[in-house]
């Protein structure tokens, strides 16, 4: 059986705040809801550690070609990730359903 390689994720500052922030809002109304987005937080950012290359490329006008990737938790909720040899650093924590057009500028 072919051993797969190991990443390790470092979260940035930014993304670990951008994480609480979110987590918080979603406390204000149901703290089920806001663990959830924790746990499933951690989930994700823990899938990265295999095939991190499997999520697609983040494209966008002001984005780099073949920068960032994306995954998806929580069904609306996106880690924004670069893998760097064999790190994997996620720099956000964005809500789909929000503008961050400031991300790309």
């Amino acid at each position: 059986m072919e051993k797969q390689n190991k990443y390790r994720v470092v979260v940035s500052e930014r993304a670990a705040q951008m994480l609480v922030s979110h987590a918080a809002f979603l406390a204000q109304v149901s703290a089920e809801a806001a663990l959830r987005l924790t746990a499933e937080f951690e989930k994700a950012a823990k899938s990265l550690e295999v095939m991190p290359q499997r999520c697609p490329w983040l494209n966008g006008e002001y984005i780099p070609r073949n920068a960032y990737r994306s995954i998806l938790f929580e069904r609306r909720y996106m880690i924004i990730f670069q893998i760097v040899d064999d790190i994997v650093y996620a720099d956000y924590v964005v809500d789909c359903r929000q503008d961050y057009g400031w991300l790309i500028r």
